[in-house]
């Protein structure tokens, strides 16, 4: 028995499935308050109270009040740069824990605010932690999941950020009928549930074995892997992933591009900069779908807009959100059968249709003199929209949240300025974002592409392709038009790919020398 096997179970005595619950648990809560935190504000943002202690009341203090919003998503952006450099040194766990704790001293300056300048404070700190926070938590969920649960769990995630979402709308909505500063106070003070949450269960999980793995910290990586797969340390499942990983880090580092080196062509080059291009794209085209006016602003164009009463404008908005969760759900049961490249084309073209006819009922609403009517036929279009986004987004991160800043910061200068006019800019994005995710984007998951340049994770997508198989694909050479390529448009993972791995397990049963054979097979494979 080794020393190992000797020591006190760790984590409780979890493993299997009951140990990836957990780590499910933590990451959900995350995304939970992902979600809230994108929906509190625009409940935020009609309360009176909150108006008149920020000295906000006016049209011409409109630019204040989106720039105090949109700010927010600044703060993200800069922590998920952090993310991405300091927090890979720290690690997956570290790394929450961090973003946590700065996340609570910005909800802190954020719920006791009197001054606008405390409000700006507090955003641009909620966003920090936040950025670090959703830039780390789904890297740590797929690098600690079953390899038959990684996909699935990519999806609950995403459902759980707009149950978030919707949670929030619904506590706006109800707060609403209290009146005064506890109307804004309370909803920006409950995200230290979320927080508490997240604090008590990250310390005691395990770190992910591919970050370990690459940070020389074999014996915990290898013990990490036995218990994540409820299998023994020298099981030639667990050792096998131990390998593959091993591998997948050391390819990293010996082909490791500088930015500067991004548009040099290289032997065996896994076409960094297009899926760099790719992945950033799939995070511009999601923002200038036009989400984040209704996540942010529903309530506020629901009552400028389409002139409905503060409090109908409330009840809508979370009645919205429910829909969207269940939207989201729909698609789970339609991922396998679309795939992900359907399901973005299905939405991003639900997504033009309800814009389109958003478009034309609100310019009739200014013009005709039946106006109000038309206003009110718009609302069932913002309900299809959501629909349509849903789908999408459960499928779909510094370009996120700069991207999210623009849209944030200009919808309620754009809507104030040039009223119907504003929502043709949405209209026209989204019919320019369908050809292009049809010719361009192959059925590797467009957010798993810009996540893999990053963090280059050795894991299994809900597209059912993994880090080497996107390797292998780019490795080719594939044509720029995705259509060309079965392989590349295929909902389910290529056999060729099934068929490479499963010689590798057997290689190990067979008890070879498995690295060698692995990292032999991997350098014949990239040829």
């Amino acid at each position: 028995m080794t020393a190992i096997q000797r020591k006190k179970k760790p984590y409780f005595g979890l493993t299997g499935g009951w140990l990836t619950f957990w780590v499910t648990v933590a990451c959900a809560t995350d995304m939970s308050l992902f979600g809230y935190d994108q929906g509190v504000f625009s409940g935020v943002v009609l309360t009176k109270d909150f108006l008149e202690v920020h000295d906000l009341v006016g049209p011409t203090k409109t630019k204040d009040l989106s720039t105090v919003t949109a700010i927010y998503d600044v703060g993200c952006f800069f922590g998920a740069i952090i993310a991405f450099t300091i927090g890979e040194r720290l690690g997956r766990k570290k790394a929450i824990l961090l973003g946590t704790t700065i996340m609570a001293v910005g909800a802190i300056l954020q719920a006791s605010s009197f001054s606008l300048a405390q409000m700006f404070v507090g955003r641009i700190i909620l966003g920090v932690g936040n950025g670090i926070n959703t830039a780390t938590a789904p890297i740590w969920q797929t690098e600690t999941s079953q390899l038959k649960w990684r996909g699935k769990l990519v999806i609950f995630e995403m459902m759980m950020n707009i149950a978030g979402f919707c949670l929030v709308n619904w506590i706006n909505y109800g707060f609403s009928f209290c009146g005064g500063s506890v109307a804004w106070r309370f909803p920006l003070a409950f995200q230290f549930v979320f927080l508490f949450i997240l604090w008590s269960t990250t310390p005691w999980l395990p770190e992910s074995p591919r970050w370990l793995l690459a940070h020389g910290r074999e014996e915990e990586a290898m013990e990490v892997l036995s218990c994540l797969e409820a299998k023994p340390i020298d099981d030639p499942f667990v050792i096998t992933q131990r390998n593959e990983i091993t591998f997948s880090v050391r390819y990293e580092r010996e082909n490791a591009v500088r930015w500067r080196d991004l548009f040099k062509k290289r032997e065996h080059d896994t076409k960094t900069l297009r899926r760099l291009l790719l992945g950033a794209g799939s995070q511009f085209m999601q923002q200038f779908g036009g989400i984040n006016i209704m996540s942010y602003y529903l309530p506020t164009v629901l009552v400028t807009s389409v002139k409905l009463h503060e409090k109908m404008a409330r009840l809508l908005a979370a009645c919205n959100a429910v829909s969207y969760l269940v939207f989201s759900g729909l698609a789970v049961l339609l991922v396998e059968r679309m795939g992900r490249r359907g399901l973005m084309m299905l939405s991003t073209a639900g997504q033009f249709v309800c814009f389109l006819v958003i478009t034309i009922l609100l310019r009739f609403s200014e013009t005709s003199p039946d106006g109000k009517k038309f206003a009110s036929a718009s609302v069932a279009f913002f309900f299809l929209y959501y629909g349509a986004f849903g789908i999408g987004a459960a499928v779909a991160t510094a370009t996120d949240w700069i991207t999210n800043f623009v849209i944030v910061e200009i919808t309620p200068i754009g809507i104030q300025n040039i009223g119907w006019r504003f929502w043709i800019v949405w209209t026209v994005s989204n019919a320019v974002f369908l050809p292009i995710l049809y010719f361009f984007y192959p059925e590797t998951g467009v957010f798993d592409l810009l996540r893999a340049f990053f963090f280059h994770t050795d894991i299994f997508f809900t597209a059912n392709r993994s880090l080497e198989d996107l390797d292998a694909y780019y490795r080719s050479n594939p044509s720029l038009i995705v259509t060309k390529d079965p392989d590349a448009i295929c909902r389910r993972r290529p056999q060729k790919y099934i068929e490479h791995e499963d010689e590798e397990i057997e290689k190990t049963a067979a008890g070879k020398d498995v690295l060698s054979s692995v990292e032999a097979a991997h350098v014949e494979w990239s040829k």
